[in-house]
């Protein structure tokens, strides 16, 4: 009987995202396969958690593709990004916490092209007015995964409903990333003596 590889690995992330703790043997159940299945496969945890990293960017780059972040105003596009990464967002959470893939050299180039992505539509706001000038486009990249992440948590961890997963996400970062209106300064009014 043929093994459905990408069934294999969603029953992973699925397990994963919920209990990043999981044993092999534990996830093998998951996919309803053998631990010796899930072995000739993936030699070990770390084969795995590097193809569900493939996964990963591979779905991002496909959400970013369809939030369509060079359209229309700066803000829209982030609302868009957010709502196209949600069910993303857990598999995000659990790569996150995975330490070993963004150190060293073996660190996968798709982060950086997702990273310069998104950090380029922070930009474009920046350049348009609309967001702030005083956090950098990366800060704003980083803080947009770790509130993606924070998300996917308080949804599993029942702290949250997932119907409140864009506006939460997307509310916070914007109320912080917006630039605020000018406001012109009255003249202060005489006093008499």
């Amino acid at each position: 009987m043929a093994v459905d590889r990408a069934h294999v690995l969603r029953s992973a992330a699925a397990l994963l995202t919920r209990r990043s703790t999981a044993t092999m043997d534990e996830v093998a159940k998951a996919a309803g396969i053998s631990r010796a299945t899930l072995h000739r496969h993936f030699a070990g945890r770390d084969a795995l958690v590097r193809a569900l990293e493939a996964l990963g960017i591979e779905e991002c780059e496909t959400a970013l593709d369809a939030a369509r972040p060079d359209d229309g105003p700066a803000r829209d596009a982030v609302r868009r990004l957010v709502r196209e990464f949600e069910p993303v967002a857990g598999l995000l959470a659990f790569l996150y916490t995975e330490n070993q893939l963004f150190e060293g050299e073996e660190q996968n180039h798709g982060w950086t092209r997702i990273d310069d992505r998104i950090s380029a539509l922070f930009r474009r706001g920046q350049l348009g007015g609309e967001f702030r000038i005083d956090l950098t486009p990366a800060w704003l990249t980083e803080a947009l995964f770790g509130l993606l992440a924070s998300g996917a948590w308080m949804v599993q961890s029942g702290k949250g409903a997932p119907k409140d997963f864009q506006h939460m996400i997307t509310e916070l970062l914007l109320g912080g990333a917006l630039r605020p209106p000018r406001q012109e300064t009255a003249a202060p009014e005489p006093t008499e003596r």
